[in-house]
C-alpha cells in the first residue's frame, strides 16, 4: 500500500512504484494517490485530491473525507495485509495509519518525510516508534534524524530525474502560438484547491500590473496540476482577473512551460526546486488562513529562517520569499520586474539556483528508495 495527498508526492511515488516493479515486476499496489500512481499501476482506493488541504484550519472543512480516506484504508490494511505499507508525505494523515499498520505487524517504509527539522520537531520520537526505515530528499536531513536516534538514509531527490524540458524556449512557443519575442512569465499557485482560491486572483492582479507598467509584451502561463479542474481555474480567480491578459492553461509538458519562462511566481513547494533545477528565476509566496498563520507560529523550529526550499537549500536568500500580508499584487509586481529586467540581479539568482542544483545531488533517487523499500519484504 502506497500513501500520498498531493501532486507532487503522486509523480514520486509513481517513480518509485515504477523503480519497485522493476525489480520485482509481480509487486502489486494499491493506496491513495491521483492520476500518476493510477498510472503506474496501482489501485486507487480513495483519490488524494479529495483531501489535499494546506494548513491546519483548513483541515475541519474537508474532515468527512479524511475520516471516510482513513476507514477505507484501515479496511484494507486489515483485510488484505499488504507486505508494506509505503508513506509520502502528508505527515499527519500518514503517521496516523502507520501506527495503526505497526499495531497489524506490516512494516512502514517512509519516503519524503515531513519537514519536522522546521516546525513540530517533536514528531520525530512518533516517527521513530511507527517507521522502520526513512528515505530523505534534502541533504540535510540525514544529519537531523541521525542525530535523533532515528536511522535516516539520504537517496537524493527524485526531481533530478523527473524534471528535464523536452523541447527549447522557442519550440515551446511555436507548439502554444505564442510569439518567442514576447516575455513569458509563470503563475504557479499551487496544487491544492484552497491554494488556487487564495493565490491565484493576488497573482493575476500582479500579472494585470506589469502588463499595465510595462512596454513589454507579456505572455503568461498556467499549468494545470492533476489535481486541479479547468472548471476550478475559472471558479476561483480566472474569470475575474485573467480579463485582459495573455494568457494560456498549459495541461501537459509542464515542465517545457517552466523552462520556457523568463520568471515565474509559485507557491512555496515542491514546484520552486523544479523551477531551480531549470534555471527559471523565481518569487516564491505562501498565504494561509490567519488562524493557521497563527498557530503555525507557535509549531516554527525558531532557528529557521527561510521558508522556502530553494533558499533552505542554498543556505540563503537566492530567491525573494513573501509571506502572508506581504503576499500582494503590488510586492509580486515589484519582485518580478525586478527579476526581469535588472540584470545583475539575474546573474546572482542564476548563480544561487547552480549551487542549489550542486546540493541537491546526483541522479537515481527512485532507485536507491527502492532498494530501501525492497529491504522491507518478504
Amino acid at each position: 500500500m502506497i500513501i500520498t495527498g498531493e501532486a507532487s508526492g503522486d509523480l514520486h511515488g509513481a517513480r518509485l512504484v515504477t523503480a519497485m516493479k522493476a525489480c520485482r515486476p509481480e509487486l502489486s499496489f494499491c493506496g491513495m494517490g491521483g492520476r500518476e500512481l493510477a498510472a503506474a499501476g496501482v489501485d486507487i482506493l480513495f483519490e488524494a485530491k479529495k483531501i489535499a488541504v494546506v494548513g491546519l484550519a483548513e483541515v475541519f472543512s474537508h474532515l468527512p473525507d479524511i475520516l471516510s480516506a482513513r476507514k477505507i484504508l484501515r479496511k484494507t490494511l486489515v483485510q488484505e495485509r499488504p507486505s508494506l505499507l509505503i508513506l509520502i508525505d502528508f505527515p499527519d494523515f500518514n503517521l496516523m495509519l502507520a501506527k495503526f499498520a505497526k499495531k497489524l505487524g506490516i512494516p512502514v517504509f517512509y519516503y519524503i518525510s515531513p519537514q519536522v527539522w522546521a516546525w513540530r520537531s517533536g514528531r520525530v520520537k512518533t516517527i521513530s516508534q511507527r517507521v522502520d526505515r526513512i528515505g530523505v530528499i534534502l541533504p540535510f536531513e540525514e544529519e537531523f534524524y541521525r542525530k535523533r536516534g532515528v536511522a535516516a538514509d539520504y537517496v537524493g531527490h527524485p526531481l533530478l530525474d523527473s524534471v528535464k524540458s523536452s523541447c527549447g524556449r522557442d519550440e515551446f512557443c511555436r507548439l502554444h502560438a505564442i510569439d518567442p519575442d514576447h516575455i513569458c512569465i509563470g503563475l504557479l499557485p499551487g496544487s491544492r484547491k484552497k491554494e488556487i482560491t487564495s493565490l491565484l486572483p493576488i497573482l493575476l492582479q500582479a500579472a494585470q500590473r506589469l502588463v499595465e507598467k510595462s512596454t513589454k509584451k507579456m505572455v503568461f502561463l498556467l499549468p494545470l496540476a492533476s489535481t486541479v479542474t479547468e472548471e476550478e481555474i475559472k471558479e476561483n480567480g480566472l474569470d475575474e482577473f485573467g480579463q485582459g491578459l495573455d494568457l494560456h492553461l498549459i495541461r501537459d509538458k509542464r515542465h517545457d512551460m517552466m523552462a520556457a519562462c523568463d520568471a515565474a511566481v509559485a507557491v512555496s513547494g515542491t514546484v520552486t526546486l523544479e523551477l531551480a533545477i531549470l534555471n527559471t528565476p523565481m518569487v516564491v509566496v505562501y498565504k494561509v488562513s490567519p488562524r493557521t498563520y497563527f498557530l503555525g507560529k507557535l509549531l516554527v523550529n525558531k532557528e529557521v529562517i527561510h521558508f522556502s526550499l530553494v533558499n533552505l537549500i542554498g543556505g540563503k536568500e537566492v530567491v525573494p520569499e513573501l509571506l502572508q500580508e506581504n503576499v500582494t499584487p503590488e510586492r509580486i509586481e515589484e519582485e518580478l520586474n525586478s527579476i526581469l529586467f535588472d540584470q545583475q540581479r539575474r546573474e546572482e539568482m542564476a548563480q544561487g539556483l547552480a549551487l542549489v542544483q550542486t546540493r541537491l545531488g546526483q541522479p537515481g533517487a527512485s532507485q536507491r528508495a527502492a532498494k530501501m523499500a525492497l529491504s522491507l519484504l518478504p
